[in-house]
């Protein structure tokens, strides 16, 4: 996973930047403090923070570690129990032996998944997203197609028709959740962790995406025009990351996203005001 640098005025802002061109939220990131802001007089600071950002990777081993520490203090702390308990002739081990007999036997089924074995082959991830994606459209009574894109370890799924318009739901909400369930089938049932899967319906996050596009480069002319900053309405980690990449080439403006989610929201300032 590639590690984006960013720079803020304290280090919760340099993170917060970092979460939006990720487009991922707080839990799925993971950050590196490069530099705080220094103390200055009078309760100022001098410099900015910052940090590095990357989309946390996700691996299977720490998974197989936990099970074989568990399969480690299941063993030996109940036999040194077994014996502090025997008062008597009694046979105290017989009861322990068979409960950690079973336990054994069902922490070795997990192996069968073989995590550690080669990456998961991206066209076989986008495969299963397209077969599940296609049986949700004809469970829902929609006939529908789908063509995926592969770039590398990137992967976007389109599911294309009519009447698909409860798959997306209000400004993509809907198609959020969708999202998220088919990475589930696709990706976690292969112990795939390296690929980045994406899902369109209908064509609308191309179309979101343009028109967001439009919309704040208006926005910004307005706000170098009377040089008053503005803030747009509150959006989710994936629609704020499309405006700051639609305004990244431009330098007489400035953004930054204030709040917190679900109420987080873009600010977008002259250059002049965030320079000062």
């Amino acid at each position: 996973m590639e590690w984006v640098e960013t720079t803020g005025k304290t280090v919760e802002e340099a993170k917060s930047i970092a979460l939006d061109r990720l487009g991922v939220a707080d839990e799925d990131a993971e950050f590196e403090i490069l530099e705080e802001p220094k103390p200055g007089l009078f309760g100022r600071v001098r410099g900015e923070a910052r940090v590095r950002a990357r989309v946390k990777p996700k691996s299977p081993r720490a998974k197989n570690d936990r099970r074989d520490r568990g399969r480690r203090r299941e063993g030996a702390p109940r036999e040194e129990g077994s014996n502090e308990r025997s008062g008597d002739n009694r046979s105290p081990r017989q009861k322990p032996q068979k409960q950690e007999k079973k336990m054994t036997d069902n922490t070795d089924r997990p192996r069968r998944e073989r995590p550690e074995g080669p990456p998961a082959d991206p066209a076989e991830v986008a495969a299963q997203a397209e077969k599940f994606l296609l049986g949700l459209a004809s469970a829902l009574g929609a006939s529908a197609t789908t063509n995926s894109v592969i770039d590398g370890d990137d992967i976007e799924v389109h599911l294309n028709g009519n009447d698909l318009g409860l798959l997306v739901g209000p400004r993509g909400s809907t198609l959020q959740a969708v999202q998220d369930i088919t990475r589930v089938v696709a990706q976690r049932r292969m112990g795939d962790h390296d690929t980045r899967l994406r899902i369109d319906v209908g064509g609308y996050r191309a179309k979101r995406k343009e028109a967001l596009g439009r919309f704040v480069n208006q926005v910004a002319d307005d706000v170098v025009s009377t040089g008053t900053a503005r803030a747009l309405e509150a959006m989710p980690s994936s629609d704020r990351k499309i405006v700051h990449d639609a305004l990244n080439g431009r330098t007489d403006i400035a953004t930054h996203s204030e709040g917190e989610d679900p109420n987080r929201r873009v600010v977008i300032t002259p250059a002049a005001a965030n320079e000062g």
